[in-house]
């Protein structure tokens, strides 16, 4: 249970939905503090039922604003006030009015400026924010202050009216600008009535010479996306008249702007809008590097795929010209093995990340290891368990290990008796186990795979210990052969 949770369980008559509402408020209310230079609280009644008189409230969240310092050095969250200590709460929860009125207060050595606003809630007060600034900045604002602090008013009176925060903002926040990056003031008409110096300096860098304020914004952004061959101009000022909640991304060659438009609304009328904006050009800058590099990548496994099936094929055709069964044998060998490092580059190159699906890897191991099986008909080989995603540099030498206990099992044990292979794959927190087990003739007597000549198992031994870091086991049981092999994630 989180801690938001625990402090409206057993204490308050806040309900699911009501619970999810003030998830929402302060997962946006970074911005209510940032725009009026403020800590805030937020106190939910004590009672456990709504039809209780409240005892008190308990405070359940706190902001700091990180455009001016703090005036709580401690955190608040948990503590309680009883009813009738705080009247400016009381009077909040109870009117549903946003209080203003109440004399500074000292605290340490700063006078602080308390105010409180309710939270409404389907019409229903839940809950009251209560704003903390230090009075002695307020005294002389200057005019990015003032315009601040009149955005913040209108906003703490949309969360009096129960329309902030947004209904179905949640992804268009994500991530939230900061006011810091960047803000834009829209009257009614959608005409710039403030810009930050930020603001200003964005829109500066993408090529706008002349005073932003007194101009709508969509002509600002239309002038300066105009001469961007990728530019999507239609639309751009119906995007940002500022009517509609949206985020919009604008770019040229020399700059990229994020915007979100926050329309302002009081009751049922809209009195204007804000523009939070961050210039994100470099972000940008990276994304398309990074694209770059795995469409890169990703053409370098589809080609070292394509040259070692390459290579595959010359050692195929070499096997068939030699006479010597050993010699065509061993070649032949080389190009089973080929191919399962193939196979991972295949995966590899049609992935976006730099992991391999190893389950499909391991059904063409499967597929391949069967049609290369004289005894095809015969044989079947049943698979268990998921290893999922796989790091690339597990992924390949796995992929050898697996390939050669498979073949290992179907030359020798399953040679001349036995009809059944049967893989179990499970992938844990911290480990992966694979093993092939088979109902065949078992291990020769005295078998020690530390001193065994076969040239697979050497390859297989080899990779486990230096590659995966793992450990093979081999034991003859009633039933055949159990091959086990253990590396850590």
């Amino acid at each position: 249970m989180s801690q938001f949770d625990s402090l409206l369980s057993g204490r308050s008559s806040v309900t699911l939905d009501q619970a999810h509402r003030l998830r929402e408020l302060v997962a946006d209310w970074q911005l209510l503090s940032d725009l009026s230079f403020a800590d805030l609280i937020l106190w939910v009644p004590i009672r456990k039922d709504i039809k209780l008189w409240p005892t008190g409230h308990v405070a359940i969240a706190h902001i700091r604003p990180t455009t001016t310092a703090t005036v709580f050095a401690d955190d608040v969250i948990g503590n309680e006030v009883s009813w009738g200590s705080h009247p400016s709460l009381d009077e909040a929860l109870s009117s549903g009015e946003i209080g203003r009125n109440s004399a500074p207060e000292k605290l340490g050595d700063i006078m602080i400026k308390q105010e409180t606003i309710p939270v409404l809630f389907d019409g229903q007060v839940i809950a009251v924010i209560s704003r903390h600034r230090n009075a002695d900045l307020m005294r002389s604002p200057s005019s990015l202050e003032l315009n601040y602090r009149e955005i913040a008013h209108n906003l703490y009176q949309m969360v009096s009216q129960g329309s902030f925060p947004y209904a179905g903002a949640g992804s268009i926040f994500e991530p939230l600008p900061r006011v810091g990056d960047g803000l834009i003031r829209l009257d009614v008409n959608g005409v710039i009535s403030y810009a930050s110096p930020n603001a200003r300096s964005a829109f500066s860098r993408m090529g706008w010479k002349s005073e932003i304020e007194n101009n709508k914004l969509g002509d600002i952004a239309e002038a300066v996306i105009k001469n961007s061959p990728d530019a999507h101009e239609e639309g751009i000022r119906t995007r940002l008249n500022g009517k509609v909640l949206r985020r919009v991304e604008i770019d040229n060659q020399g700059a990229t702007i994020d915007l979100l438009v926050l329309p302002l609304l009081q009751g049922v009328d809209r009195v204007g809008a804000i523009v939070l904006l961050q210039n994100v050009t470099e972000l940008r800058r990276r994304d398309r590097e990074l694209v770059t590099k795995d469409a890169t990548i990703r053409e370098i496994h589809h080609r070292v795929k394509n040259n070692l099936q390459t290579v595959s094929a010359l050692l195929r055709l070499q096997a068939r010209r030699i006479e010597d069964p050993g010699a065509a044998s061993a070649l032949n060998e080389a190009v089973r093995r080929i191919a399962s490092i193939a196979l991972v580059h295949e995966t590899l190159s049609s992935s976006t990340e730099n992991s391999v699906a190893f389950d499909e890897v391991l059904t063409s191991l499967i597929t391949h290891a069967l049609e290369l099986s004289p005894r095809m008909g015969e044989l079947s080989i049943e698979r268990k368990g998921q290893l999922g995603s796989l790091e690339s540099r597990l992924a390949t030498p796995l992929s050898l290990v697996v390939t050669e206990l498979m073949h290992n099992a179907l030359e020798h044990g399953l040679a001349e008796q036995g009809t059944k292979l049967l893989i179990d794959v499970q992938q844990y927190s911290n480990e992966c186990v694979v093993k092939i087990s088979d109902d065949g003739v078992g291990l020769p007597d005295g078998f020690d795979i530390a001193t065994s000549s076969n040239l697979g198992l050497q390859i297989v031994r080899t990779l486990t210990e230096n590659e995966l870091k793992g450990k093979l086991t081999l034991i003859s049981t009633d039933e055949g052969t159990v091959a086990t092999l253990r590396f850590p994630l």
